[in-house]
């Protein structure tokens, strides 16, 4: 058995003295593992790290085996992504996200996400857009998807401001008004396309997310939100006052 594909690497971790798993994401085979021979070596080493693109040549002798990986450099983009706390927690966060996906199971709209993501961590603005559209995939591919095209009390498509925390379906601004407490507030940039994503938009949208993320994913499967998405956070926001101030 045996297959070739461009993939992005998520993370590796050592096996015996010299080999290590590599943990890698690919868009017709999603997320997948492999043994990599001599891949704490220095040659490999660099190849491995969390963000680069890389060619997979995968073998095994049966297809449920975990088999093992030839890998050959494609962008090699690790380095850059560790120089800022945006790309290092960026890249740890797509990361943690994927591993709530089971192994080998095609995600291809997220693995394009992933690709447009890694090669934006350096642009805070858009890094922080990107991983909000990200998560709101990730949750539609989860089987939790969110309804933002019609607001659930009227079925208008126009003036949508929240969202509904039990139904994740959208609310018009006129029908949410007397629960506006209790709903969570709807970003414009996400259903309008004419509309700028705006700092307080991105809070909105990340607890948007997070709330949704929480209730349907991390408490049922009795996991903690990854660290790294409050790093992420952190880090746009400390980004953003900086050039602010």
């Amino acid at each position: 058995m045996e297959w070739r594909e461009d993939a992005i690497v998520l993370g590796v971790r050592r096996h015996g003295e010299t080999s290590v798993i590599a943990e890698v994401m690919t868009r017709e085979r999603g997320r997948h593992l492999g043994l990599v021979r001599g891949g704490r070596s220095r040659k490999q080493q660099p190849m491995l790290q969390p963000g680069n693109s890389v060619a997979i040549h995968w073998r095994a002798r049966l297809d449920e085996h975990m088999g093992t990986f030839r890998i050959e450099p494609l962008e090699l983009r690790a380095a850059r992504l560790m120089e800022n706390g945006i790309g290092l927690n960026g890249v740890q966060l797509v990361a943690a996200h994927l591993r709530l996906l089971a192994e080998r199971d095609p995600h291809a709209r997220l693995y394009d996400g992933l690709a447009v993501i890694v090669d934006h961590l350096d642009e805070p603005d858009k890094a922080a857009e990107l991983m909000l559209r990200f998560e709101i995939a990730l949750l539609e591919e989860l089987g939790f998807g969110l309804d933002l095209e019609r607001c659930a009390a009227t079925g208008r498509r126009d003036d949508l401001a929240y969202v509904s925390p039990k139904t994740g379906r959208a609310v018009s601004r006129g029908a949410g008004e007397p629960w506006r407490d209790k709903l969570l507030p709807l970003p414009a940039f996400l259903i309008e396309s004419d509309t700028a994503c705006d700092p307080q938009s991105l809070v909105d949208g990340f607890r948007m997310t997070g709330y949704f993320l929480s209730r349907h994913v991390f408490e049922p499967r009795g996991l903690a939100e990854p660290l790294s998405r409050a790093g992420f956070l952190a880090a746009i926001e400390k980004i953003r006052a900086r050039t602010n101030a």
